[in-house]
């Protein structure tokens, strides 16, 4: 046999086995006329908000020479474009959706329902950089914050996904929170519920599972996972609570683990780092685990 029949034997072997898969696995199913949502463009539509939510920090616009009535509003109107067709094409994908002006009202419904919300979504970005600076002596800023630190970043994406995720828009919402976990190690889940003055320190190696409700004035440093107990169950445990309640002005130390769904951990508690807990904890309590014991001999 040449070896040019021998690279074609391989290759339509390889192929056929690929195209028993296509047909077992309904997931690469892909029907004429339709497509799948893209991530380029969910990424780039984030960024728009992003210069609204911050005008004149990002993007080639300086607010000094623009006026802001007219920048929002033309801004608003490219992202409810780009909004639009990509949930557009989410709903049609997910659901196999019936084309038509019904569909697109739908469609046009939430996209603006989102559009509605995004100046609450700014007044909580506010609050949590004003977290931010209250929380960290090395802050100088607040510009220093938008500008420069991840944990903003992944908490301004969380809460455009959360508001798209509430919504139940498909896809886009974890595409724009693994983003964000992709650049800053940060996973915030976009179903989880986070209350006002929410600030990350450092942030990297942050879990934060779908279903966990932090409430306001909460500090979580870099390497704390929120969790759930487990995840044995897979798809029978979806839609039920399994990741910790974290109430109001509590602060979270590095590498510390809370589990469970049924987790509590109590107002103005404090949780030292490298702890890991999986009961609730009462209000005003301090947390920690014994420290290792130290050996140190002279060489």
């Amino acid at each position: 046999m040449s070896k040019n029949n021998e690279v074609k034997n391989r290759i339509d072997k390889a192929s056929e086995r690929l195209n028993d898969n296509y047909k077992k696995q309904e997931i690469f199913e892909v029907g004429i006329g339709e497509r799948l949502p893209k991530k380029s463009e969910i990424i780039d539509t984030l960024l728009e908000i992003r210069k609204v939510v911050f005008p004149g920090f990002f993007g080639e616009e300086n607010s000094a020479y623009v006026r802001l009535e007219n920048f929002a509003g033309s801004a608003l109107a490219i992202i409810y474009e780009r909004l639009f067709e990509e949930i557009r094409t989410s709903l049609l994908f997910r659901g196999k959706r019936v084309r038509g002006e019904a569909f697109d009202k739908e469609v046009e419904s939430l996209a603006l329902a989102f559009i509605d919300r995004l100046p609450v979504i700014q007044e909580l970005l506010l609050k949590d950089v004003e977290a931010e600076l209250d929380g960290d002596p090395a802050a100088s800023s607040r510009e220093e914050i938008i500008f420069s630190y991840p944990g903003i970043f992944a908490i301004f994406v969380y809460r455009v996904a959360h508001e798209l995720y509430k919504l139940k828009v498909p896809y886009i919402p974890r595409i724009m929170t693994e983003y964000a976990h992709g650049l800053t190690g940060i996973d915030i889940n976009p179903g989880a519920d986070i209350g006002e003055y929410f600030f990350i320190d450092h942030g990297t190696g942050i879990v934060i599972g779908e279903t966990t409700t932090i409430g306001n004035h909460v500090k979580i440093y870099q390497g704390v996972t929120l969790g759930a107990l487990s995840t044995m169950k897979g798809q029978q445990l979806s839609g039920i609570k399994r990741h910790p309640t974290i109430e109001d002005n509590v602060v979270i130390y590095a590498n510390a683990t809370v589990l469970g769904g049924d987790t509590v951990i109590g107002k103005n508690s404090v949780i030292a780092g490298n702890t890991f807990i999986t009961e609730s904890v009462p209000e005003n309590t301090r947390v920690s685990a014994l420290m290792p014991e130290l050996n140190i001999r002279s060489r």
